[in-house]
């Protein structure tokens, strides 16, 4: 009788194992869109500036020199190495209002994508797990939120709040949320079909479980996308608040607002406003970058070969 040799047992890789190969996997999907990678080294970078701001910044954002008004750029005719990107018309150092600049621009993106995607998947949730008339009522309501342009229902609220800084972060998270809730209820009414939900819910589950600890990490990846989307265009919509004089108010560093500031200017001290106009430019642009690497690693339908 011929013996049969034993059959090898399965490797079972340990959760850190996993956990690396689905790094790697991110990662190589990420870096095949150089576009994305650029994106990413770009916000690093104005994260490192925002960061260290007190230190790159050569000067008091804020403090005036009345014997440097409208001074020009380093390598322009009446230029000084005191002043590397100009002056503005009070005698504040432009590079440096633009380095403290960075700052506003992530506490803005960070705060209202928080509040955003916090409400939003709580709100999609709620409409996708439960369905029925709850699903009616609140699909109703951001069906309304949407059909105003994002930008009038902000300017609107913070008309009623008040302006500021502070409302106009709340008013520009409260025009997202839609957004949010719409893709979090999509993702949940898929999940809520699959098998490891029905068992969960045969395992004596309750709604609150199945929601947040069942279904909700499966519904991550378009929400991370969505929230980087949002990132770029709450840093965008926070700048024409400023611009209008609805968001953060002088003597702020803030990139709409220096616009706002330097509207009267454009024709004689172009860099008064060609500068922050790039930097809102060039941080939209990087963010949005970044977030079609993210759609193209997250997303497997859109995974390259």
């Amino acid at each position: 009788m011929t013996d049969i040799p034993p059959t090898a047992a399965p490797v079972r890789l340990s959760d850190a194992a996993i956990r690396r190969r689905m790094i790697a996997e991110f990662w190589f999907y990420f870096s095949q869109n150089r576009g994305a990678v650029i994106g990413l080294v770009v916000f690093l970078l104005l994260v490192a500036v925002a960061v260290f701001a007190s230190l790159l910044a050569p000067h008091d954002p804020t403090v005036q020199n009345r014997a440097a008004l409208l001074v020009p750029p380093v390598w322009q005719e009446g230029g000084s190495a005191s002043y590397l990107l100009g002056t503005d018309a009070v005698g504040r150092d432009i590079l440096s209002r633009l380095i403290f600049g960075a700052q506003y621009s992530l506490f803005i993106g960070v705060v209202v994508v928080s509040i955003a995607l916090v409400g939003g998947i709580v709100i999609g949730l709620l409409a996708g797990f439960f369905g029925g008339w709850v699903d009616s009522v609140i699909m109703r309501v951001m069906d309304v939120i949407l059909a105003f342009p994002s930008l009038l229902l902000a300017l609107v609220l913070v008309a009623v709040l008040g302006p500021g800084l502070t409302n106009a972060m709340i008013a520009i998270a409260i025009v997202y949320q839609p957004h949010f809730a719409r893709l979090t209820r999509a993702a949940v009414m898929s999940e809520m079909q699959r098998e490891y939900v029905t068992a969960a819910r045969v395992a004596g589950a309750g709604n609150l479980r199945l929601m947040f600890k069942t279904i909700l990490p499966n519904c991550l990846a378009p929400l991370i996308v969505q929230a980087t989307l949002s990132f770029s265009s709450a840093v965008l919509d926070s700048a024409a608040l400023g611009f209008l004089g609805m968001g953060a108010q002088p003597p702020a560093p803030e990139w709409g607002t220096m616009l706002a500031e330097a509207r009267e200017f454009i024709l004689r001290a172009w860099w008064v406003v060609t500068f922050p106009g790039l930097a809102i430019l060039i941080s939209v642009l990087a963010i949005n970058l970044m977030g079609d690497g993210l759609r193209d690693a997250l997303d497997p339908k859109l995974k390259r070969s």
